[in-house]
Formats: structure tokens, sequence, C-alpha cells
């Protein structure tokens, strides 16, 4: 392959040819490092589909804080203890799937060093004499700890790829993330679903949620500069009017004293968002290895009474939503030129 990343559709095209000709349902690729983890899975005309980093991290998350409370291990006795822990930048999807079960989330910064911080604080919010043994600890031993004592991680993923199922790799885990897919993969093909068609199911229960990844490239000094000049110009003279829709809120990662759910201070990060009134929202942050700057998008439709969606009311979410997140990007690429103007 050209680039071995998951992230990227031509990693995944030998496989998903291979899956063609032997007529599987799903398949899982994962990076020579095996942190990330990307799938393709067959929707219901038999199409092989590639999922989003956003996508596979909310039906992950669903399964996991689904099967948790079926099991019995989550109840209404400790659901305050457990936590979902995202990135700022991955799908408001996930949020919504926690309220929806009564579980925490803590939005951290870009990168799994971030989450797995937050895995340290949880062990060394345990009492000593857990904490004395608790590198010995069963991970169903662990878990009943956490849950008891201080706060159990139910899933911790970024919308790049990398998913983290519990807290001993304290890192994005290819190798637990295949066999989390493979399990959710499994329990929709027990109920006769395709996983996209278990997708549309949370969907409907929770809303249609559309994240879109865009970048754009400023090669050498000069790049460097514009990548500078044109992230300083937001925080400078944030819009007040996006495509259409009144800016509500600017949080600037910068400079403003930001906090997370658990009443921590975020620390200081070239990243701003910008939230507008129709729902949608898109982030700016430079890149920190490559030459150039990323914007993510942000769409959404949840259900105005609360009721789940019908199956047309779903498909006329998901056309809306689509193109409202190409009508934002087109507005932001006139502005990039205005700006570096």
């Amino acid at each position: 392959v050209k680039s071995p990343n998951p992230e990227n559709a031509p990693a995944l095209k030998m496989a998903v040819d291979l899956a063609n000709q032997q007529g599987a349902d799903i398949v899982i690729g994962t990076d020579p490092d095996c942190d990330r983890m990307g799938v393709g899975v067959r929707n219901a005309a038999g199409e092989m589909v590639l999922l989003t980093g956003n996508q596979t991290g909310a039906i992950i998350a669903w399964y996991r804080i689904k099967t948790m409370f079926d099991l019995g291990i989550l109840n209404d006795s400790n659901r305050s203890n457990a936590v979902l822990l995202k990135t700022f930048v991955t799908s408001p999807m996930q949020d919504a799937i926690a309220v929806k079960y009564g579980i925490k989330v803590v939005n951290t910064l870009t990168g799994f060093k971030w989450i797995s911080s937050k895995l340290a604080g949880y062990e060394a919010a345990l009492p000593e004499d857990i904490r004395a043994r608790y590198r010995d600890l069963t991970p169903a031993e662990s878990r009943a700890a956490r849950l008891q004592h201080s706060t159990f991680m139910v899933l911790g993923d970024e919308e790049s790829y990398g998913y983290m199922g519990d807290d001993f790799s304290r890192d994005k885990d290819g190798n637990g993330a295949v066999v989390m897919f493979a399990e959710l993969a499994a329990y929709a093909a027990s109920r006769g679903l395709t996983v996209p068609g278990l997708l549309d199911e949370i969907y409907a229960e929770v809303g249609y949620f559309l994240e879109v990844n865009q970048s754009k490239v400023f090669e050498g000094a000069q790049g460097a500069a514009q990548i500078a000049a044109l992230a300083n110009s937001y925080a400078a003279n944030p819009p007040t009017e996006v495509d259409g829709s009144a800016v509500t809120g600017v949080r600037n990662f910068a400079a403003d004293v930001i906090y997370d759910e658990e009443g921590v201070q975020v620390p200081k990060e070239k990243m701003l968002f910008i939230d507008l009134a129709d729902g949608r929202s898109f982030a700016v942050r430079p890149s920190g290895t490559e030459p150039k700057i990323k914007y993510y998008l942000f769409g959404r439709q949840v259900p105005a009474d609360g009721q789940p969606l019908t199956s047309e009311g779903l498909a006329a979410a998901k056309q809306h939503v689509i193109q409202s997140l190409s009508s934002l990007w087109t507005w932001i690429e006139g502005d990039i030129d205005t700006r570096l103007a």
C-alpha cells in the first residue's frame, strides 16, 4: 500500500477486494504499530462501505455502555462513577449516547496522552490498599474497584481511529479495538442487522450526527507563516455570522480559561471552536506535524420532540446535515481566502 494508515481508504482496498470475492461481512485493518483501526462493513444493499473514526467510536461506545447495563455491570447505583473519555474534536454523538444512559462524558485535548492522564488520576483516587496491588488485579476486580471507589472508563477514543477499552494499555490499542468491533458486529448479525443498520438504529435514538474533517496545506516557510497568520486571525477577528447562521460562541483554547467536565483546567492549545445558532460548529487547529491547518466540521439533527426518528425522518436528516456541512466548508474556504488576502 502507499500508506498503511487505516484512516486512509486506499490502505483497506486489498482487504475490501478480498471481502467482495469471499462475501465477507466486515473488513478490519490496523496500522503497523497496531494502535489505529479502520473498518469496512457491508450494508443492506450488499455494498462494502468504510466507517469514519467518529462512526466507529460512536457505535462501540453505544454497544459497550448498553451491554454493561444489560449485564448488570452498570446500574442506577454506580452509573455516576462510569465515564466515556473522548477528545473535544470527536463526535458529540458520543456525548448524546452517554447522556441517554446517564453516565459522564469527559472531553480532553487531542491525543491519547490526555485520555491516559485521566486514567492515571482515577487510579490515584483509589484507596491506598487497592493502589498497592492495582496492577495485579484482574480486569473485573479493577473495574469493580473503580466503580466503587473512583471512576471507571467504559471507553476512551478519538476521531483519528484510536480506541481503548480498558486502562491496562494507557494508549489507543488496535488489538483491543479489533476485539470490541468484532463483538458488536456479531451482535448486529445476531439480530439480523448489518453494522450500518445498527448505526441507523442509534441515529434514530439520539439523532443524526455527521463530522467532516478538512485541511488546507501550505508548504515551506511562507506556508508556515500563512498557517500562523490564519490561525491567529480567528482569535483576533472571529466571525459573527457563518454561512447564514449567527455565531453563538467562540472557544479559544489558546487564550481562554477552559475547564473540563470534572472541573479540571484544560491546558492551553492552539485550537479554536466556533459554534453556530443552527447547531453546526467547526474547530480550527494547526497541525503539529504537517504543513497544514485542520478544520473539524460538526453537524447534527436531533428529534425535536424527543421521539425516535422514523426511517423517513432519518433519511431527511441525513440529507439536510450532509448538505449543510458541504455548504459550511464552501463558506470556510471563501473566508480563508479573505483572511489570507
